[in-house]
């Protein structure tokens, strides 16, 4: 007699939540507002996991990058580089112009994956998308202890907000063909080695199976 394997657990689309982390127009798209090559399938990938959960009636959040003009909400520690890896001099002032500007262009959230009235915006200060925001209080209240994560950068963000998550207690999913990062050995010790540690790790048509 030959012995089945036990199914994964499903994911219950009440107690469940999409996160999409800085999927942003300052970051996805270029000068000339077309979509990044990298960015290309991580954005038909979100795209189809955001359609498969509004199907389902799944919470959705955007975490979104906020920081003022002036930078002066920016975190300025001291530290050897920058997120490229370039090195910095540590005499040097403050950077004053931020990434992306709350208000700006650049820090609205793509249109291709444009949020919906019912949805949460998250803005937030800092990596994660639940240090100081009220990500988690709106979780609670909606009985979610699932959270789906999706965007980038997966060795910044998308890691920062999981490990903030997985000491929170919620269950994690990253979907990792909609996660994204500059650094490609980077975005793959992640996927492979780290947040397995945490979460499950599935691409969106696995995740789709699991909702299905």
């Amino acid at each position: 007699m030959t012995i089945q394997p036990t199914p994964e657990p499903a994911i219950n689309p009440a107690r469940t939540a999409l996160l999409l982390f800085d999927l942003l127009n300052g970051h996805v798209k270029d000068a000339d507002r077309a979509i990044k090559p990298r960015y290309i399938p991580v954005v038909a990938a979100a795209s189809d996991l955001l359609s498969a959960v509004r199907e389902k009636n799944i919470m959705v959040a955007y975490a979104q990058a906020n920081h003022r003009a002036d930078n002066a909400t920016t975190a300025h520690t001291l530290r050897d580089t920058n997120n490229r890896l370039s090195r910095l001099d540590l005499n040097a002032p403050p950077e004053l112009k931020p990434v992306v500007a709350g208000g700006s262009w650049e820090a609205n959230t793509i249109d291709e994956l444009a949020p919906n009235r019912e949805d949460y915006l998250i803005p937030k200060y800092r990596w994660s998308a639940f240090y100081q925001t009220y990500l988690e209080l709106a979780l609670r209240t909606r009985g979610i202890d699932t959270l789906i994560l999706a965007g980038g950068s997966t060795d910044v963000g998308i890691a920062s907000t999981a490990y903030a998550a997985r000491d929170l207690d919620f269950n994690l999913v990253v979907a990792s063909d909609a996660c994204t990062s500059n650094e490609t050995d980077n975005h793959d010790q992640f996927m492979q080695r780290i947040f397995p540690r945490m979460s499950r790790v599935r691409t969106v048509s696995e995740i789709l199976a699991l909702l299905a």
